[in-house]
């Protein structure tokens, strides 16, 4: 594994902040996502949720998959555009929660997940070929049929509602890992032009059930 300063200082914010979530109520409740606070005008919660976690198995899971996918971003893209996808992700992730859940003043979520989303669709991008092996599946799936699928999942959850997993912020990550991707690595559009294409499918479904009211 190749450990870096950057990858090094976000897993240790991520550890530090949620253990002081854990143990104080009062800390959690503060910094957590809340529409009605944000509204209000506590801004940072959009940033500060993104480092908070709901128990030791939400950010051990976080983690690990920012342990084994952050590598293949900042391995091809540098530190400093790694650093960009992953804050960037975990905003565009606060972001598209917002647009989504701006009248549910009562809505909270904390996690990684969007910052962490954002950096596997990255990998998505730049490595298509490499294989994700999911718990009890012996073989590995290709990373863009994940992706796909993963993004698919996600307008589903959010049109069911019915869990209370946070998938806008997945999904607002995603699309940011995809756009800043490619801004900073505009060759990818010829030379993985089908995965680009493919990646973008899930994001149009998505604007299009919006824009006709069906989410």
């Amino acid at each position: 594994m190749d450990w870096n300063l950057f990858l090094l200082a976000i897993i240790a914010a991520n550890v530090l902040f949620s253990m002081k979530g854990f143990d104080d109520r009062a800390f959690f409740r503060k910094y957590e996502f809340h529409v009605g606070s944000i509204r209000s005008g506590e801004q940072i919660r959009m940033f500060s949720s993104g480092f908070l976690h709901v128990d030791i198995a939400h950010l051990a899971f976080n983690m690990l998959t920012l342990y084994f996918f952050a590598p293949v971003v900042f391995g091809n893209l540098g530190n400093f555009s790694f650093l960009l996808v992953y804050v960037g992700s975990l905003i565009f992730g606060s972001l598209l929660t917002m647009i989504f859940h701006k009248d549910d003043y009562s809505y909270r979520a904390v996690g990684a997940s969007g910052a962490v989303t954002g950096v596997l669709y990255s990998a998505i991008l730049l490595n298509p070929d490499m294989e994700i092996y999911m718990f009890f599946i012996p073989i590995g799936i290709p990373a863009y049929i994940f992706g796909i699928g993963y993004l698919l999942y996600s307008i589903y959850g959010m049109k069911a509602k019915n869990d209370n997993i946070g998938h806008t912020a997945h999904f607002g990550g995603a699309i940011g890992g995809y756009i800043i991707t490619l801004l900073k690595a505009p060759e990818l559009f010829t030379t993985n032009t089908i995965i680009v294409i493919l990646l973008a499918v899930p994001i149009a479904i998505l604007f299009f059930m919006a824009k006709s009211g069906k989410l």
